[in-house]
């Protein structure tokens, strides 16, 4: 199956350079370019992507707005959005997975993590660049910013899963790939996949990063304290 990337930046040369790298692998392609969130969200639904590159500031409609709108839209809910961008800080790593991005990645990474990066997105991983720790993130999204109220709602879901999926989501929150989580569960790699799926579904989770969201927001896992 061919991946359906989009590319949204304001820079029309970033962008080209970017649909050369793409176009180069045989199982993706580019089929739009954004200049705005705007367009970008337009774009997504039009060209039926599978992944949308995502720079954060680009002019109207931001890149956090526009991945807000995409995750709030049922009829783009195949759609995988990496953000990239050169503003690598954690508050914006934490904007990014609430906005329900898939993943964040500095525009000075190597070409390979970009091209894995939209095959770990368009398989439903999460993915973050090494300087977005664990523990940055488990930080912020635990404490917040005095402005992100807890969802009463998505906690109330939590009693929904099973003890076994609520295990494997504290294992999830940990970064932990499903290979990982059955060898620490000692199950198989695709009990997990099962697992996981189904705590994806109960709680109206997108992905696994959504899930990493839901696991400190709802208070299921606390950041540790280095």
């Amino acid at each position: 199956m061919t991946i359906r990337v989009l590319l949204a930046d304001d820079q029309a040369l970033l962008r080209s350079a970017f649909r050369v790298l793409v176009d180069s692998e045989p199982d993706m392609e580019v089929v739009g370019e954004a200049s705005d969130g705007a367009e970008a969200v337009r774009l997504a639904k039009e060209q039926r992507a599978d992944v949308v590159l995502m720079d954060i500031r680009m002019p109207g409609t931001d890149g956090l707005a526009a991945t807000r709108l995409i995750s709030a839209d049922p009829d783009l809910a195949q759609v995988r959005v990496v953000i990239l961008t050169t503003f690598e800080v954690d508050d914006y790593v934490v904007q990014s997975l609430r906005a329900g991005a898939s993943g964040f990645l500095g525009k000075g990474s190597e070409p390979e993590e970009l091209l894995t990066a939209i095959r770990v997105a368009a398989g439903g991983e999460a993915l973050l660049s090494p300087a977005a720790t664990k523990g940055l993130i488990a930080r912020f999204l635990a404490q917040g910013d005095g402005d992100e109220e807890r969802d009463p709602a998505r906690s109330d879901r939590l009693g929904t899963l099973t003890g076994r999926e609520r295990e494997v989501l504290v294992q999830v929150a940990g970064g932990h790939s499903n290979d990982e989580i059955a060898e620490r569960l000692e199950v198989s790699p695709l009990t997990v996949k099962t697992h996981v799926n189904r705590a994806m579904a109960k709680l109206g989770a997108r992905d696994r990063a959504q899930l990493v969201v839901i696991a400190y927001e709802s208070g299921l896992v606390r950041p540790r304290v280095e």
